[in-house]
């Protein structure tokens, strides 16, 4: 079932990592009535679909803060504790992570610097789908509230109630019974109901994905969602863990993706075996089955620097590695999860940084959703007249060079 393949068969390398697409353009079409029915007839728009797709039973999609209250009341004891202890260490990696404002004299005369501000609204999708996930929710709403974002919003399309009790203790006040297209048409164009975001986050399926892709520039979005996926480098370790790691990516969905690379063969063996064990056992095996004959396999390197090129050609949304001499060679990945004491469903929920991950190859061009998404860093430059005089012929020289003569002139005006 996991197939075992050596790096020398680059064909079948080539084709585990070249990935499918988000075949988006079919879901676009289906999207863009919807996206135009929002932004034309706002709330009465989204109700008719949140009833027809979401099955909205309400008059309205807000739910009610004093609703939100009830349900954290009602969290079980040890599911608001776990609440409380990964919320903590989220808000923690946060503000080490907050941009800073500052300013610094940088030659006589000027000083340059910055100002970070938040924006003014941000929203966060939460899927509603096999799962509830409070998980995301706190990973989406937290960075902005660190950032300092006035209006914070969340909406999914069918809310869990421990997703409602966790908005609960997170102190969130909007919150919006409504998912696919029509949730990021409201939050993109504002209703009557839904104030309008200047950024949407949050992982969503197909459409959630075209309706962002489509609605880019109008607002912004954090990156389009696809399948998740893991690569694992591992020259020795215990087959067992491995395959675990391979499986808790894999029952996700099935179209997600579980590689492994290793210049073992043994290795690799054992760790198939444990993968067929393990999947006798696991109550989602359904899907992990299928996520691991489509799309998992372990590729059999012939050193692990190979396999680190490899990887970094994949730009992988989780890669694990042995240990930190790992870090220095790698150039792309969403997050990085190093030795075999850090799975990944550790950072799904409890080590701080942030679980929601370009995939598809978008590692290769940004991070993870951060607290650096829900602000603005403004450059700031300051010069007194010494420090002008010291650089106006370079100004004068670049802007006469460029046919700018104004330009040239509004410094030459200061100093006449």
């Amino acid at each position: 079932m996991l197939k075992i393949i050596r790096s020398s068969d680059r064909g079948t390398v080539e084709k585990i990592l070249a990935r499918r697409g988000l075949r988006i353009r079919r879901a676009e079409a289906v999207v863009r009535p919807i996206l135009e029915a929002v932004r034309k007839r706002g709330d009465h728009a989204l109700l008719e679909y949140a009833r027809r797709l979401d099955g909205l039973k309400e008059n309205t999609v807000a739910v009610p803060p004093q609703a939100l209250e009830q349900a954290a009341e009602a969290l079980p004891t040890a599911f608001r504790r776990a609440v409380e202890l990964c919320s903590a260490q989220i808000w923690e990696f946060c503000q080490l992570q907050m941009p800073r404002s500052w300013r610094k004299q940088v030659r006589p005369g000027l000083s340059v610097g910055q100002i970070v501000r938040p924006l003014d609204s941000v929203a966060a999708y939460i899927p509603g789908g096999r799962h509830p996930l409070p998980s995301t929710l706190m990973m989406t709403l937290i960075p902005a509230q660190v950032a300092g974002v006035k209006t914070i919003s969340a909406s999914s399309p069918a809310p869990h109630p421990l997703t409602l009790g966790t908005a609960g203790m997170l102190g969130l006040k909007n919150f919006f019974q409504m998912g696919g297209a029509q949730a990021v048409a409201a939050f993109a164009y504002g209703t009557e109901t839904v104030p309008r975001a200047s950024r949407i986050v949050g992982p969503g399926n197909i459409y959630v994905a075209a309706a962002k892709k489509l609605l880019a520039g109008e607002v912004g979005i954090d990156f389009l969602a696809g399948p998740t996926e893991i690569l694992i480098i591992a020259g020795d370790g215990n087959p067992g863990w491995l395959a675990a790691d391979m499986l808790a990516q894999a029952e996700h969905d099935p179209d997600a993706s579980a590689l492994l690379l290793t210049n073992s063969s043994r290795l690799a063996r054992a760790v198939a075996g444990q993968v067929r064990r393990r999947l006798t056992a696991l109550p989602t095996r359904r899907v992990a089955e299928r996520s691991i004959a489509a799309n998992g396999a372990i590729v059999v390197t012939r050193t692990l620097e190979e396999a680190v090129e490899l990887a970094n050609r994949f730009a992988p949304e989780h890669l694990s590695v042995p240990d930190a001499s790992f870090l220095d060679k790698i150039s792309s990945a969403g997050s990085v999860f190093v030795g075999p004491w850090s799975p990944e469903a550790a950072g799904d929920y409890a080590t701080g940084p942030n679980h929601v991950l370009p995939t598809g190859g978008a590692a290769a061009l940004r991070g993870g959703l951060s607290v650096a998404d829900f602000v603005k860093v403004i450059s700031v430059q300051q010069l007194n007249r010494r420090g002008l005089e010291s650089m106006a012929e370079t100004i004068t020289t670049l802007a006469r060079a460029e046919g700018l003569e104004a330009h040239a002139r509004s410094v030459e005006a200061r100093l006449s």
